[in-house]
């Protein structure tokens, strides 16, 4: 069977279980209240749980690396995850906090990061660091700033979970770097 036969027919796996994901807050919806989706939540959903998928066998398909694997999985999920508790309930006071629009550029900073550097573990692990910086200076602003007073978020709130993302980003760097030295150790033999 051709590559690209296989290709196709990953993709088309994958928005098959992009589907029966989305089914989930779908049948939720039946039995209670506190799942309140729109079409548009649908789709947004949809596109990110499709596209991140797509973005991770397009960047993995050429490589056997199998911890570059689980890190490029891994870096991309702390992404999702960033983006989706930022939407869903905002990392600062509410959704709603204009801060909380700054998280979006820690994302920008891995989108650029990972082209700049053609997604080469080394340089991704660079990436993933700098994500983590950005991460913290967004916490930092917002504390320094006093932007998470309204609507209310305790310091401690702030400084957890930003803390967490960080070192999400921080472990996703050390797997890329784990990557690196393994393929240069392979290529000293």
């Amino acid at each position: 069977m051709s590559t690209n036969s296989t290709f196709y027919q990953s993709i088309a796996f994958l928005g098959v279980t992009t589907g029966i994901m989305l089914m989930i807050p779908l049948i939720a919806m039946q039995f209670t209240d506190e799942v309140a989706w729109t079409l548009s939540d649908f789709i947004f959903a949809g596109c990110i749980l499709f596209g991140t998928s797509v973005i991770y066998k397009l960047v993995t398909r050429k490589t056997q690396d199998t911890i570059y694997k689980i890190a490029i999985g891994f870096a991309l999920l702390v992404g999702i995850f960033l983006i989706w508790t930022n939407l869903a309930v905002g990392i600062i006071g509410s959704e709603d906090n204009p801060i909380n629009l700054l998280y979006f550029g820690v994302i920008l900073v891995g989108i650029i990061g990972s082209f700049l550097t053609r997604f080469r573990s080394q340089g991704l692990a660079l990436t993933m660091f700098s994500m983590a910086v950005a991460q913290a200076f967004v916490a930092a602003i917002a504390l320094i700033g006093t932007f998470y007073q309204s609507p209310p978020s305790t310091v401690s709130h702030i400084i957890g979970i930003n803390g967490f993302f960080i070192t999400l980003f921080v472990v996703s760097a050390l797997l890329f770097r784990y990557s690196t030295h393994r393929n240069f150790a392979t290529l000293e033999k």
